[in-house]
Order: C-alpha cells, then sequence, then structure tokens
C-alpha cells in the first residue's frame, strides 16, 4: 500500500476514534498538485476538534508520518494538517458549513473507508 493511502486509512481511524462527524476523503491527485487526498471532518466544539487534531497527530506520529506544518491551533475553528500528500481539515460545525470544500473540491474523487482497503 501506498504511503498516502496508509495515512488516509490512519488519520480516518484516529478521527472516527474521537467521534468526528461527516468524515469525508476526497481524492484530488488528478486534478491537483497540492496533494493526493484531502481529508474533511468536523466537531461539535473546540474541545472535540483539539482532541480529533490530538488524535490524527498521535496516531500519524506513531506510524512514523510527522507532519510539514499545522496551521490554525489556536482558533480551532479550522485545523489544517499538512503530510504532503495527504491534507487533514478539522473544522468547528458552523466553519465547515461556511468554506464548504467539499463544493470547491467537487471535482476530486469521494472515496469511501471500504474503497482504501483497495
Amino acid at each position: 500500500m501506498d504511503n498516502s493511502k496508509e495515512m488516509v486509512k490512519l488519520a480516518y481511524q484516529a478521527l472516527d476514534e474521537k467521534k468526528g462527524e461527516d468524515i469525508q476523503i476526497i481524492e484530488i491527485k488528478d486534478i491537483s498538485i497540492i496533494a493526493d487526498y484531502f481529508i474533511i471532518a468536523n466537531g461539535t466544539n473546540s474541545s472535540q476538534v483539539d482532541a480529533l487534531v490530538h488524535s490524527v497527530t498521535d496516531t500519524l506520529s506513531k506510524n512514523g508520518f510527522e507532519p510539514k506544518r499545522i496551521e490554525g491551533v489556536r482558533s480551532a475553528s479550522w485545523i489544517l494538517m499538512d503530510y504532503g500528500d495527504v491534507i487533514v481539515h478539522v473544522f468547528s460545525k458552523e466553519d465547515r458549513l461556511f468554506y464548504n470544500l467539499e463544493r470547491i473540491w467537487r471535482d476530486g474523487k469521494t472515496v469511501s473507508k471500504e474503497q482504501l482497503e483497495d
């Protein structure tokens, strides 16, 4: 399995474990040079958003993946974790609706958790 798919699986599990809401995986490698995948999720409050971010960074770190950068931690309303080929976006519910990344990246391919097993 390639590293980006492995990172996506681990990040998805980390978000799911902390009850991240509406976790979406969007494959963008055919439409952008930014990354191969976006993972988008939201929490119900700032404490949960914080827990989701820590869960992802801890899980990926334990598996040898370190972020190139993390932005937005102080605001706890949109945190972007850049792992190179995989970018994880964790939002507050309100900011997720406002920024609507799924609409902006609708040309990407939505990937189910099960499709990562292939």
